[in-house]
C-alpha cells in the first residue's frame, strides 16, 4: 500500500504542476478518478468535457452530468459523432485512431476558447500492453495521460476510488460501443442501437462485467465464467429480446469477458503496419 500511495501522491504532484487542465471525461472507472483528483487539486482550474455521440450510451453521459453537478466541476458537453468521420464506418483496425483525432482536436478548440493549458485524459497503466492506436493520436496531439504517468493500473484504481468514496470503484469497465463490431464490418448507427439495448438488458439483469459483441446479425456475449449460470437461467428472455432488437443468432462466449476481444483478429503484420 505503501508503494499505491506514492503513486497517488505522484499523480498529484503532476496534475498540480499542470496548473489548468481540461479533462475528457467518459464517467468511467478511470476518468472519474482523474476527474476527481484534478479537481481536488486545481479547484476552478478544471473543466469536464464529454463528447455526445450514438457510440456513447446515455446512460453514461447522464452519470456524467449528474456527477459533475454532485461535484460541483464546470462540465461542457458537446457533439462529436464518429460515424460522420471519413473511413470510420469502414470500422478499419486504427479505427479509435480516427475517432480519438478527431475527439482530441475538438477538445483542444475548447481548450483554447477557455484559456486552459493543459488536456489530459484517463488511459492507465494497464492500456499499455494492448492494441490502443488512440494513444497514437494522444501522442501526436500531446495530450497528457497522468494516470499512466504515475504508473496506475486499473485495480490501483479502483483501490484508490473506494478510499476516496467514489461509486464508481466497482463499476464494470466500459468502452465505446463501436468496439463491439469485428474490424471491417460496417458501424451503422441502427446496429450501435441493437448493441446499446442488448447490453442494457445484460445490465438490467445484474450481471457484474458485460460485451455484447456483434457479428453481422450474430450476437456474442461475454460475461464472466462465474455467471454462465446465470446467463442460462436467464437464456429464453435474453435470446426473445435480443431477436426483438434485431439479432438473428444469439451465442455466448465460452471464454468469458475480456478487454479487447476483437483486437484477436488482427494479424500481427497489420499491428506492424500501424506501428504499435
Amino acid at each position: 500500500m505503501d508503494e499505491l500511495h506514492e503513486k497517488y501522491k505522484k499523480l498529484k504532484d503532476y496534475l498540480k504542476s499542470l496548473e489548468s487542465v481540461v479533462v475528457a471525461f467518459s464517467s468511467g472507472v478511470d476518468s472519474t478518478f482523474l476527474l476527481k483528483t484534478a479537481h481536488d487539486i486545481l479547484g476552478e482550474n478544471v473543466i469536464a468535457v464529454t463528447a455526445q455521440s450514438c457510440s456513447f450510451p446515455k446512460r453514461e453521459l447522464d452519470e456524467a452530468v449528474s456527477f459533475c453537478k454532485k461535484e460541483n466541476i464546470r462540465h461542457i458537453v458537446f457533439k462529436s459523432e464518429e460515424l460522420d468521420i471519413d473511413g470510420f464506418s469502414d470500422n478499419p483496425v486504427n479505427r479509435c485512431y480516427l475517432c480519438k483525432k478527431e475527439l482530441f482536436e475538438k477538445i483542444t478548440e475548447i481548450a483554447k476558447k477557455n484559456s486552459v493549458k493543459n488536456i489530459i485524459e484517463g488511459s492507465n497503466a494497464d492500456d499499455v500492453g494492448d492494441y490502443r492506436p488512440g494513444l497514437q493520436a494522444v501522442k501526436e496531439l500531446n495530450i497528457k495521460s497522468p494516470l499512466r504517468f504515475a504508473g496506475l493500473s486499473k485495480t490501483e484504481i479502483r483501490i484508490l476510488s473506494k478510499e476516496e468514496g467514489l461509486s464508481t470503484w466497482d463499476k464494470q469497465s466500459f468502452a465505446c460501443l463501436s468496439s463491439r463490431f469485428v474490424y471491417g464490418e460496417t458501424i451503422t448507427k441502427e446496429k450501435l442501437i441493437m448493441v446499446d439495448k442488448a447490453e442494457q438488458l445484460l445490465l438490467d439483469l445484474n450481471f457484474s462485467q458485460v460485451r455484447v459483441r456483434i457479428h453481422n446479425n450474430i450476437a456474442r456475449i461475454e460475461v464472466n465464467p462465474n455467471e454462465f449460470e446465470k446467463l442460462i437461467q436467464n437464456r429464453q428472455r435474453i435470446v426473445s429480446m435480443f431477436k426483438e432488437y434485431g439479432f438473428a443468432y444469439v451465442t455466448m462466449d465460452l471464454t468469458g469477458y475480456r478487454t479487447g476481444s476483437m483486437n484477436e483478429t488482427i494479424d500481427i503484420n497489420n499491428k506492424k503496419l500501424m506501428g504499435v
